[in-house]
């Protein structure tokens, strides 16, 4: 089974346990594709360049600036850095934008509305499985490469988008009718953001809408949840988020539907 694994949060800004990742990624037997993020390397460049990082629902807006920075960040450093890394352990990646072999193809979305007021996310592409290049991706798999794949997308008509990691992650994962493994620096979903001890071993998706409601998944974590879900019902076979240290176990919180 293909396992499509997904890296962001606070794993990336950490040399130590990026090292550790990975090593464990790059241990996982059978075909795989690893899919990153990079948002607080690149607010923390947005801010030194004197740019205000705007997110609403913990999803960024992306005005022409802004994609200038995540460009540079996505698609230049944090991809070449893992590129580099898994190189180191005897991985053999390839660093992948959705431009690169026309990948992924996205779609510049729409205004939404949100608590009434409708709201413009800038250049930020809308993915969905059918975007995404399986054929391109199973002829690299079948070589025994690793694809590495950035979160900036185009559109085919010559400009780039911004898309959020996860939901890459999932529409791959759907694509690819693969294992979706979401890892960050936390065990799994939390009951209580302020004690790490309090994972949710299985989230159905009712009960996401119940945590949902009352404010426990919010933020950062809802894309997480809703690409979830979203890619079970596409084609997804499994859908776990983990601790990024727990790889070699897959350990976390797992989805159903």
């Amino acid at each position: 089974m293909i396992k499509i694994v997904k890296i962001g949060g606070n794993v990336l800004d950490d040399e130590a346990a990026l090292k550790r990742f990975c090593r464990d990624f790059a241990a996982l037997e059978g075909p795989k594709v690893l899919v990153h993020g990079g948002g607080a390397l690149a607010s923390r460049l947005q801010e030194k360049m004197g740019q205000k990082p705007l997110k609403i629902q913990g999803r960024r807006v992306t005005d022409a600036d802004t994609l200038q920075v995540v460009t540079m960040v996505y698609a230049g450093w944090c991809n070449k850095q893992l590129v580099s890394l898994l190189q180191a352990e005897g991985c053999n990646a390839i660093g992948l934008s959705g431009c690169d072999g026309n990948v992924i193809k996205a779609a510049k979305r729409k205004p939404l509305e949100i608590e009434g007021k409708p709201v413009d996310f800038g250049f930020v592409g809308d993915v969905r499985p059918v975007s995404v290049n399986r054929p391109l991706l199973e002829a690299l798999l079948a070589q025994g490469l690793v694809p590495v794949l950035s979160p900036i997308n185009h559109d085919g008509a010559g400009k780039l988008l911004n898309t959020n990691a996860d939901t890459v992650a999932a529409c791959v994962a759907a694509a690819l009718e693969a294992e979706l493994w979401t890892c960050f620096e936390k065990d799994g979903v939390l009951a209580d953001v302020n004690d790490p001890a309090s994972v949710i071993p299985f989230i159905t998706e009712a009960d996401f809408l119940r945590l949902k409601a009352s404010g426990i998944i919010a933020d950062g974590m809802l894309p997480k949840l809703e690409n979830a879900f979203r890619a079970l019902r596409q084609g997804a076979q499994k859908a776990v988020i983990l601790n990024a240290a727990s790889l070699s176990k897959g350990i976390g919180t797992v989805m159903t539907l």
